[in-house]
């Protein structure tokens, strides 16, 4: 955008000139059929000029594209073409390739103009997240705590969008997560064998299940005054089948789980801190069987499973030991008692059951929950937008807001245009690929070409 860093902006004199002032317009329009600027790997700087400056100049679209590779050193994800840094303009741009400083030019730039219509943040994933093993690794959870962070009461989430126009989102931020399609599919659901749960007096919840293939998963939350269930922490914690798990009203537990390659059962110990965090100790085996159970009960714990050899079931006796992390077991014997209902947890008038189905377009191990008075899938907070490309499966289109493609697909962008959607067109470079309608957000790597201004003038787009 050079050439408009050092003249009026070519979009403010077209907008002059047919009456339009370059700031907010007279007359409103529903936010999805409104057009607005947007540029094509933001961060590049060159002829887009730094992202102050772009914002400047109108665009309500910014891309930045996001590695999680050295996640673990930064505590933060890097912004970058092919890796962090790679084709990063830092001119005017923050002078790291951490996502944290982007994010703060484009929340600084909306604090200070509170009457700009909406902008689109969209991440666009170059790295599998779903291979996070946790909140401490750059999971989803991690992101979305950073989005939140960075743009606090701006931010729009999906749940708050209701049809609006753009004028009633003027200062608004929304997120948009693009690139990696199974990143972008486990945002919208997460898939899991053998759910279990449990609940203690204080609303806290633990779930936990395995992968099908070995690896045993946990998700924590608060059950909410009105019976919903607000998701916190995802992680992996060990490897094995069927886990089951207890809770008490500190925080503690105690989980137990088979082995997947054979009939050993083993406990973990773990304690849930008030952000959702699991701090585990290490696994322990303590018999041979299969089905574990566990639950907290007035002296201690009890733990029943199955044999391996036939139907009988067995208990064992525990005492926690929360200094050491372990538990004591004692009391080893058949029992005519049924296993416990791992699937279900009950305190009060409150209920936590777990299961897996299909639903709608997601497959059949989909998890959910379902509370005395509520039910959903188990899942990240929708903080951001998830975006339907041309060739994405049925998971991301269901409900899906914004929809992208190449420029020269047109005939995607006007379908999904004349459906109701929000859609990108990326590598908008060139006047012969306007469409009619057009996409709602052109993103070009021109944004300063009088081809590209007289487009947007033409299609009487937005700041």
């Amino acid at each position: 955008m050079a050439r408009s860093l050092v003249r009026t902006s070519v979009v403010a004199i077209i907008a002059c000139a047919v009456g339009l002032s370059p700031g907010p317009v007279a007359a409103d329009v529903p936010f999805t059929q409104a057009v607005f600027a947007a540029t094509h790997n933001s961060y590049s700087g060159g002829e887009r000029g730094s992202i102050t400056s772009q914002l400047d100049h109108g665009v309500r679209f910014i891309e930045f594209d996001v590695h999680d590779n050295d996640y673990a050193t930064n505590h933060d994800y890097g912004i970058g073409h092919n890796s962090p840094g790679d084709e990063v303009d830092h001119n005017g741009n923050p002078a790291s390739n951490l996502l944290h400083d982007w994010l703060a030019t484009v929340a600084t730039w909306s604090a200070a103009h509170p009457a700009a219509a909406p902008i689109v943040v969209m991440l666009d994933l170059k790295d599998d997240l779903t291979d996070n093993p946790s909140y401490a690794a750059g999971n989803l959870t991690a992101l979305n705590h950073e989005l939140e962070a960075a743009f606090g009461t701006r931010l729009l989430r999906p749940a708050d969008y209701a049809g609006q126009s753009v004028d009633a989102l003027r200062g608004k931020v929304l997120t948009l997560l693009s690139g990696n399609g199974s990143t972008r599919t486990e945002y919208r659901r997460d898939v899991g064998y053998n759910p279990a749960v449990a609940l203690n007096g204080h609303g806290q919840v633990v779930e936990v299940h395995d992968s099908g293939g070995g690896a045993l998963w946990y998700w924590t939350g608060t059950y909410q005054a009105n019976g919903t269930i607000s998701w916190q922490r995802h992680g992996k914690y060990d490897s094995g089948v069927t886990p089951a798990v207890a809770l008490n009203d500190d925080g503690w537990l105690v989980e137990v789980h088979k082995s997947q390659s054979s009939s050993t059962i083993w406990y973990h110990v773990g304690h849930l801190a008030a952000d959702g965090e699991i701090s585990w100790s290490p696994s322990h085996q303590y018999d041979n069987g299969v089905l574990p159970t566990v639950a907290f009960t007035g002296s201690g714990l009890r733990e029943i499973h199955q044999s391996q050899s036939n139907s009988q079931n067995w208990q064992w006796l525990g005492t926690l030991n929360t200094a050491a992390g372990t538990v004591s077991w004692t009391g080893n014997a058949k029992t005519s008692d049924p296993r416990f209902d791992k699937s279900t947890s009950v305190r009060g008038s409150a209920r936590v059951t777990v299961s897996t189905s299909a639903d709608g377009p997601m497959p059949a191990q989909t998890l959910h929950w379902t509370t005395d008075r509520a039910s959903g899938r188990i899942r990240y907070q929708q903080t951001a937008f998830d975006e339907f490309q041309a060739g994405d499966n049925a998971q991301l289109q269901e409900d899906a807001l914004f929809y992208g493609s190449t420029a020269s697909n047109k005939s995607f962008i006007v379908a999904a245009r004349n459906s109701g959607h929000l859609v990108r067109g990326w590598d908008f470079d060139s006047a012969d690929l306007a469409t009619q309608p057009l996409a709602n957000y052109p993103a070009t790597n021109s944004p300063s070409a009088d081809w590209y201004q007289t487009m947007l003038s033409e299609a009487g787009a937005v700041q």
